[in-house]
C-alpha cells in the first residue's frame, strides 16, 4: 500500500512539474489574444459569439491560418478567457467574451492589454534566464541582461520606452480607481500632491478628476516626461528623485517591485 501511495505520488509531482515547464505558454498565447485584438473583435460584433471564419476575417493579415487559430483559442478556452458553443447542428463552433477576456480590450478605461505587451515583451523576458545567476553573484537581471538599468534602457529605446509607460499607465489607471473608492476622504485636506515616479501622469491625473482643488505634480525621469501627455490640473516636471523632488503638501508614490 505504501509503495502505491508513493507511486501515485510522483506521478502526481511529475505532472505538476509539466505544468510548471509550460506554464510560460500560458502568457505566450496571451499575448497572441492581445496583438491579434481577438477580444476586440468580439467586442465589435455588439459582444455576440463568433465563428473562427468570422474572427480569422478581421484580423490584420491577408491568409490566417485557421488550424492555428484552433489551436491558440483550444487553450484561451481552456484558460476560461474565452467560451465556446457546439452547435448540435454541426454548424462551426462559437467563440464569446468573458469577465476575463473583457480586460484585453484596447482603449478601455479597465484594460491590461498593454501591461501584458510590455510584460511579455523579449527584453522584458530576457531577464528572467539570468535568476540563477543573481542569486550566484548578486546584482539585478536586468542589468546583467542588457547592460544598464531598465530606466537608462527605456531612455535609450523610444519604443520600448512608449511600451513600458503604457503598461504602467493601464496599471496606474486601475490602481487609482481602488484608491479613490476606498481613500476618497483623505485628499480632501491636501492643497498640494506630488507623484513621485508618476510615469506619465495617469495616478496623479485621476485623482486630480475627483479633487480639482488640488494643484498636482507628476515628477519622473525626463525622457518619461518628455512623453507624458497633458492632463487638465497636472504640472509635469522632470528630474531625479534621488537628487530632489517638488515640493508639495504631500507626497504619493506607487511602488513596482520587479524582480528583474
Amino acid at each position: 500500500m505504501e509503495t502505491e501511495k508513493t507511486s501515485e505520488e510522483l506521478v502526481r509531482g511529475q505532472a505538476e512539474i509539466w505544468q510548471h515547464m509550460f506554464s510560460f505558454a500560458d502568457s505566450m498565447v496571451l499575448k497572441c489574444a492581445v496583438e491579434l485584438r481577438i477580444a476586440d473583435i468580439i467586442h465589435s460584433h455588439d459582444g455576440a459569439p463568433m465563428t473562427l471564419s468570422q474572427i480569422a476575417s478581421c484580423i490584420d493579415s491577408p491568409s490566417p491560418n485557421i488550424p492555428y487559430l484552433t489551436r491558440i483559442m483550444r487553450l484561451l478556452v481552456r484558460k476560461n478567457i474565452f467560451t465556446v458553443h457546439h452547435p448540435s447542428d454541426g454548424d462551426e463552433s462559437l467563440y464569446g467574451l468573458t469577465h476575463v477576456s473583457k480586460w484585453l480590450l484596447h482603449g478601455s478605461d479597465l484594460s491590461l492589454a498593454p501591461m501584458i505587451l510590455m510584460q511579455t515583451h523579449p527584453s522584458m523576458m530576457a531577464p528572467l534566464h539570468c535568476l540563477s545567476k543573481c542569486v550566484k553573484e548578486g546584482g539585478i537581471a536586468f542589468e546583467k541582461t542588457h547592460g544598464r538599468q531598465v530606466w537608462d534602457f527605456a531612455s535609450q529605446n523610444p519604443e520600448f520606452n512608449n511600451m513600458f509607460n503604457d503598461g504602467m499607465a493601464c496599471a496606474a489607471r486601475i490602481i487609482a480607481r481602488a484608491i479613490m473608492t476606498g481613500y476618497k476622504d483623505g485628499f480632501g485636506c491636501i492643497g498640494s500632491l506630488v507623484d513621485v515616479g508618476g510615469g506619465t501622469g495617469t495616478m496623479v491625473a485621476e485623482i486630480v478628476k475627483s479633487h480639482p482643488h488640488i494643484k498636482a505634480t507628476n515628477f519622473d525621469l525626463p525622457h518619461v516626461i518628455a512623453t507624458a501627455p497633458l492632463h487638465d490640473g497636472v504640472n509635469h516636471v522632470g528630474g531625479d528623485m534621488f537628487q530632489d523632488i517638488p515640493n508639495a503638501d504631500a507626497v504619493f508614490m506607487k511602488v513596482t517591485d520587479f524582480i528583474y
